[in-house]
């Protein structure tokens, strides 16, 4: 696994760099999110379903824990910030393997639950208006998302 590091200034520019992972999606692609409250998880998830075709409004499911958005591959965005046992049988990982694209923010939750190739992002807030993203994946994903960056 490899590490890539990026600071976000805006929240347009959060949305364009969820675009552009969203862009090198693949069915059962898994992207887990961890970091505080107000990291910019939901905007990332927005920017994911732009670039696969959802026009529906993306917001957080922590109260219904998943919401799918239909697009050109179906989002399964899950929320588990309430979940505190991971052994509580919610059958999430199911659907891990519909053939759409999974984001699943508090992911440590269910850490148990992840696969070992999944997607990892980790948010980190730098000051009221930046975040820092690590994005861990294969080193192929990190140099096509450089590419798409223009990086």
């Amino acid at each position: 696994m490899e590490t890539l590091k990026i600071n976000i200034k805006t929240e347009e520019e959060m949305i364009k760099l969820g675009s552009a992972i969203g862009s090198l999606s693949y069915p059962n692609m898994i992207i887990t999110m961890n970091g505080d409250l107000g990291a910019g998880k939901t905007t990332m998830t927005k920017g994911i379903g732009k670039s696969l075709g959802i026009k529906r409004v993306i917001n957080s499911p922590t109260f219904t824990i998943m919401k799918v958005y239909e697009g050109n591959l179906n989002l399964y965005h899950l929320d588990v910030y309430r979940i505190e046992n991971e052994n509580t049988d919610f059958e999430l990982e199911e659907y891990f393997y519909l053939g759409g694209v999974s984001v699943i923010e508090w992911a440590d939750n269910i850490k148990s639950l992840i696969p070992h190739d999944a997607i990892r992002l980790t948010f980190d807030i730098l000051t009221d208006s930046s975040r820092e993203v690590s994005i861990e994946a294969n080193s192929e994903f990190i140099n096509d998302l450089k590419n798409k960056l223009g990086e």
